[in-house]
């Protein structure tokens, strides 16, 4: 069971999941579906964004419909990890070309999702992330053969 968290109540859970499905949908029709005004559902939105809640409102693409058809996951084990070493590799792996980033447990200490036109953009991709990278120790890639689930919504049910 999710822990609470105080600045939700039941209308905002109920706001969010409806943002999750679809972001465009209109606050009216949330408004309807809740029985809440315009207004509040309006308030409830912008305060949920203002706290960090709501992080982003973004388009999911499909890659292969833009040219980027492969997904590699990379895990990367850095040489140091002090804290000024592992700064400064969350700066270097957080560039435009990587999807995701997550510091981790476990062997690797990053886990990087990848989406690149073909694999010579990888390879240039992680000469210049990895092999050129002094704190990289080692990296191991995961080439996706079928993306079978690909989403951000997170299971929202009130605590």
């Amino acid at each position: 069971m999710p822990i609470k968290n105080p600045e939700l109540d039941q209308f905002d859970y109920a706001i969010l999941r409806r943002l999750q499905e679809n972001n465009a949908i209109p606050l009216r029709a949330i408004s309807n579906q809740i029985n809440l005004s315009i207004a509040a559902v309006q308030r409830r939105v912008r305060r949920m964004e203002e706290i960090g809640i709501i992080q982003a409102n973004v388009a999911v693409i499909d890659p292969t419909r833009i040219g980027l058809p492969i997904t590699i996951l990379v895990e990367v084990h850095a040489e140091r990890t002090h804290l000024e070493d592992l700064g400064a590799m969350k700066a270097h792996l957080s560039g435009p070309e990587i999807q995701q980033c997550y510091y981790v447990t476990g062997d690797a200490d990053f886990v990087l999702v990848v989406t690149v036109a073909t694999m010579a953009d990888y390879e240039a991709l992680a000469s210049r992330l990895f092999y050129e990278n002094k704190n990289v120790k080692w990296f191991r890639s995961i080439v996706v053969m079928d993306r079978v689930k690909v989403g951000l919504a997170l299971p929202i049910t009130e605590p």
